[in-house]
């Protein structure tokens, strides 16, 4: 019978063994954080100052932009703090308290992505009742639905996950608290978590992105269809994008993430995905938005130039 043990706490491996390097991976990180933090913040900004911008799409943009914000804030300052010190920590608590606010916001995003891909659904193939089907009621009820959703699905792998003994070292092989990770400390019957991870989260991530993919090949077949025109196609797609890319960006690296069984040899992998899912697709949100999105870098001017003035 394995011994097991009551855990406290779990020490964090980290990104790298190697003392050289950490100053630098820190430096890197901390400036990936602050271009994260104050490009969402203007994003935020911008939207609520500038009225010809209170509209669904920008409305959820903006929650996009705060959901970045606290995702990358569940890892990055801990994982910061990490490779400054020698004391690589986590308690029990806070371990299992960052596992689920990384899963409630995650989720959260998930849901949110296919919601921005059914506004453009509606703005591109129902330009004329957009107004009235996305009414401020339906916006306030379809951004607040997958905060309700995702804190209950997140809330399921905190409960099992904190329920699990431990029976071998506390040395976590991440960056972070994760599920998977934490499997592999754990001992007993882990099928349910396991099962969790395969099928709840892997089929609740495919879902949400065969959804935003049919919205899209809906807004294609519409165009396609109506004006057999490939200007008018193009025309269309150039403002969905941008959103398109965060799209395959946050699920490429979710389905790297969590579908792939987790090895020894896959552990290296594993967390360059994790870093690129966790610190470089947030920070990239408000660049591929701002640079792609001409009614965003007029409005950022406008602002600017506002801030400008009162200053001077």
């Amino acid at each position: 019978m394995e011994n097991i043990t009551v855990v406290n706490e779990f020490l964090l491996l980290g990104l790298t063994q190697v003392q050289e390097l950490q100053p630098v991976i820190f430096i890197i990180f901390l400036i990936i954080y602050m271009v994260n933090l104050f490009g969402n913040a203007a994003i935020l900004v911008v939207i609520i100052s500038e009225p010809r911008l209170h509209s669904p799409m920008y409305f959820f943009l903006g929650n996009l932009s705060c959901l970045d914000i606290c995702y990358s804030s569940v890892t990055m300052p801990k994982l910061m703090w990490n490779l400054l010190s020698s004391h690589r920590v986590i308690s029990f608590l806070g371990c299992i308290t960052q596992l689920h606010f990384f899963h409630f916001l995650g989720c959260t995003e998930a849901i949110l992505l296919t919601i921005m891909g059914f506004d453009r659904f509606v703005a591109i193939c129902n330009p004329l009742r957009y107004t009235v089907i996305m009414n401020p009621q339906l916006c306030v009820l379809l951004a607040a639905g997958p905060w309700f959703i995702s804190f209950f699905y997140a809330l399921m792998h905190s409960i099992l996950t904190a329920r699990l003994n431990f029976c071998h070292f506390q040395k976590l092989n991440h960056f972070f608290c994760d599920v998977k990770p934490l499997l592999e400390l754990a001992c007993g019957d882990v099928s349910l978590n396991k099962w969790l991870i395969f099928t709840v989260t892997c089929g609740l991530a495919m879902v949400a992105f065969f959804l935003t993919l049919l919205s899209y090949f809906y807004i294609i077949g519409f165009l396609l269809l109506k004006h057999r025109s490939c200007s008018a196609l193009h025309k269309a797609l150039s403002t969905c994008a941008s959103h398109f890319m965060v799209v395959f960006l946050f699920y490429g690296t979710v389905g790297l993430t969590y579908i792939p069984p987790s090895s020894a040899a896959s552990v290296i992998p594993e967390r360059f995905i994790a870093v690129i899912h966790t610190t470089v697709t947030p920070v990239l949100n408000p660049l591929i938005y701002t640079f792609r999105n001409k009614e965003v870098m007029f409005a950022l001017s406008r602002v600017f130039r506002r801030k400008l003035k009162l200053l001077s």
